[in-house]
């Protein structure tokens, strides 16, 4: 026995040990691209958080135990609010990789049933993707039957997703602006030549590049930015422990929550209304959960943890060192607590930085953008995926040039960093309040934990951030009210838009898809599914609807909100190989071959391509009168069949060969004669052709609607859907019959 042992215990760690360096040295370089497009943002909050919480009435407070408590507010947020909630909890939350606002939706519809379009069919449930982690039961919580019952709240909740989803699309307006302007605000108190209005034309100049960029992708753009983050955040924490050391090594007592006490002890209400400033110390933190997709959960906790977080630290801790012996220098902080003989290399790098820190949430916004259309609540774009590795990382051209227009005319517009700094904070304050609700519902709907948990979590972090959001709200009239139109005309688009598709979808089920006209025409469904992806072979459902003798079957297509719809040509053969493979499958069930009709039941079966054996031969046929004949040992899958289209010859020129396949039975087929008949008629009828039925329907309010509903219908949906983008390449409409 101890040879045995001698050999069985050194096995186990070598054999995961190269999985296990590759999955790290992988998670290494996705955390050094995160810091370029993730911590952008948050990394160049020191940048304009004093100068803009020691303003108003605050400033009759400037003294050095105001400056203490300060740092504590900021300490103990960055702490509480990131670190815990986003980083710990929040990254755990994720939809199959996948983070923002609809991807905490997105679990809620399928573990809640809090969707409001009636398109999932029971086998949805049985999708890999389907179930958040080992989970498989439904939760059964009077909770959850009272909020699916209700259709109000569960339209009540949509809402609160649009509005979150707006707020981060402002958010991706206003960053870019306070960044870049922040960021030239140091030229102003060395270079006495340079006006006002040249720093903003300098300004608009860098927001034009930085739009610019964006086609690039994220991969690119993250190696070329993540570069400038880094030597900033070794910049800052090295000027930061500079100033501890030379200024006011005692600041570090400043960490006890004690000081917080003391500071709204001395300030009162005027330091509530300052919590707007400390706000600004956090934004940012929504690209952390909301480019997930961009990343991994544990790259963006790595960069986090190890780098971003100890560098923040030592910066506000030691800017409030400089502030505390030199209360004059409240106004421009970052700027005068730099060193003379290294300001203006820091100068180049700040403003490098504050270009990157915009590209966190321009990113996070494409990635909101196209989940919203994906649910059926955003009119359609142009959406270009970017890397070949990394799935979530997208462009949308239009987004990002509407972004560009929005931000360069809030920076002319405005001029002030404090203005901007009012509507930025509010609007990251309205977004993480949303956040933090639906969080609560995950916890319990979808984690399947105790209701106390999350009413605790939901009311220690609604407490902690309506403190914050109260005092954002008091400077509406001081710039706040950017952001909350900005949402209102976003949010407006993307309730017409999900509102008229809904009754297009709803009348085109009753109207389209009514048994006696699938009895007549027999049409496919596309349907897209709350869950990210779709693996191709749980792709499709076929199932009869009608009896056998009429040859006619029902086939949806399933895709999930990430999935890339192509239409490469081969979806015709793609449905012909599973329906054959549906009816090979159900001949061998012995209910289904006693009676014709006894598999019209309206059961659908998931054609998994891996588990039949081959029902038909591909037959290749190019122009070149030469042929090719595949048949697969395995079932006939979606790689099958693509291999057969791809296998290329490099001689040959695309644009004058062409390819058709043919199917055809297996002379050794050893079939039941029925099933052999229906296959022949299957190939027989593809052979005939394929016919599309595309229906397009206009939609059109009722002579005896509301006033409102002719408005949103006839006038803004109408609007939208005349001047969004027809289905592309990307996102077809496939009818088969």
């Amino acid at each position: 026995m101890e040879p045995e042992a001698r050999i069985s215990i050194p096995c186990p760690p070598r054999n995961p040990s190269p999985l296990l360096w590759v999955n790290l040295s992988w998670n290494l370089i996705l955390a050094y691209q995160s810091l370029g497009v993730v911590y952008g943002d948050l990394s160049t909050s020191s940048l304009y958080v004093y100068s803009s919480t020691f303003t108003g009435k605050l400033q009759n407070h400037q003294n050095e135990e105001a400056i203490f408590g300060a740092f504590s507010l900021i300490f103990w947020t960055l702490t509480f609010i990131t670190l815990f909630k986003y980083v710990f909890i929040l990254l755990s939350a994720y939809d199959n990789g996948e983070g923002g606002t609809f991807a905490l939706y997105s679990l809620l519809c399928r573990h809640a049933k809090f969707s409001l379009l009636p398109n999932q069919q029971a086998a949805d449930e049985e999708l890999s993707t389907y179930k958040y982690g080992l989970s498989t039961q439904a939760v059964g919580s009077p909770l959850n039957r009272f909020l699916e019952k209700h259709k109000r709240l569960r339209k009540c909740l949509l809402v609160v997703v649009l509005f979150g989803a707006s707020m981060v699309i402002g958010d991706g307006v206003l960053t870019p602006a306070i960044s870049v302007l922040s960021s030239m605000s140091g030229l102003q108190g060395t270079e006495n030549k340079l006006t006002n209005g040249v720093i903003i034309l300098i300004a608009c100049v860098i927001l034009v590049g930085l739009f610019a960029l964006q086609h690039f992708g994220t991969h690119r753009v993250a190696f070329i930015f993540a570069p400038i983050v880094i030597i900033w955040l070794i910049s800052i924490f090295s000027i930061g422990l500079y100033n501890i050391i030379l200024w006011n090594p005692r600041i570090v007592h400043a960490v006890s929550p004690h000081y917080i006490i003391k500071f709204f002890g001395e300030t009162g209400e005027d330091g509530w209304i300052s919590l707007g400033g400390i706000l600004l110390s956090i934004t940012g933190t929504e690209a952390v959960f909301a480019d997930l997709g961009h990343f991994t959960a544990l790259s963006i906790r790595l960069a986090f943890a190890f780098v971003t977080y100890p560098c923040l630290v030592v910066q506000y801790i030691g800017q409030a060192a400089f502030l505390s012996k030199n209360l004059q220098s409240i106004s421009d902080s970052f700027y005068d607590s730099i060193p003379g003989p290294v300001f203006w290399p820091v100068f180049v790098i700040a403003a490098l930085a504050a270009i990157v820190g915009s590209q966190a949430v321009i990113t996070a916004t494409f990635s909101i953008i196209k989940q919203c259309h994906a649910f059926g609540c955003f009119p359609r774009v142009k959406v270009v995926h970017t890397s070949k590795h990394i799935y979530g990382q997208i462009y949308i051209p239009e987004i990002n040039w509407i972004l560009m227009i929005l931000t360069l005319s809030i920076t002319i517009g405005f001029q002030d960093t404090t203005l901007i700094g009012n509507a930025y904070g509010l609007a990251c304050t309205a977004v993480m309040f949303i956040t933090t609700f639906l969080t609560a519902l995950v916890i319990i709907f979808v984690w399947q934990k105790h209701v106390l948990l999350g009413a605790i979590f939901l009311l220690f972090y609604w407490f902690t951030e309506g403190v914050y959001l109260s005092a954002a709200l008091m400077k509406v009239s001081q710039g706040g009210w950017v952001p909350l139109v900005l949402s209102v005309i976003f949010m407006t688009v993307m309730y017409i838009w999900h509102y008229g598709t809904h009754q297009k979808y709803s009348f085109d089920l009753q109207n389209k898809a009514s048994l006696k006209w699938l009895l007549g025409l027999g049409p496919g469904l596309g349907i897209v599914l709350p869950v990210p992806y779709v693996s191709a072979e749980e792709r499709f459902l076929i199932g009869r609807i009608c009896p056998r003798p009429y040859r006619m079957y029902r086939c949806i297509v399933r895709y999930g909100y990430k999935d890339i719809k192509r239409d490469d040509g081969d979806f015709e053969n793609q449905v012909i190989q599973s329906i054959a493979e549906f009816i090979q499958m159900e001949a061998g069930e012995p209910q289904f071959c006693s009676s014709e009709s006894s598999s019209y039941d309206g059961r659908m079966a998931v054609i998994s391509t891996r588990s039949m054996e081959s029902s038909l031969i591909i037959t290749e046929i190019e122009d070149f009168s030469t042929s090719n004949s595949i048949q697969s040992s395995k079932s006939l899958t979606l790689q099958s069949l693509q291999s057969a289209y791809d296998d290329d010859d490099g001689d040959e020129s695309p644009a004058v060969r062409r390819r058709n396949v043919r199917f055809q039975l297996p002379r050794n087929h050893g079939m039941d004669i029925s099933v052999m008949e229906e296959l022949m008629d299957l190939v027989q009828a593809k052979e005939a052709g394929v016919a599309y039925i595309v229906g397009h329907s206009n939609v059109k309010a009722r002579r005896n609607s509301s006033f409102l509903k002719k408005l949103v219908i006839d006038i803004g949906y109408s609007f939208l859907r005349k001047n969004c983008r027809v289905c592309s390449t990307e996102h077809p409409s496939h009818q088969s019959h």
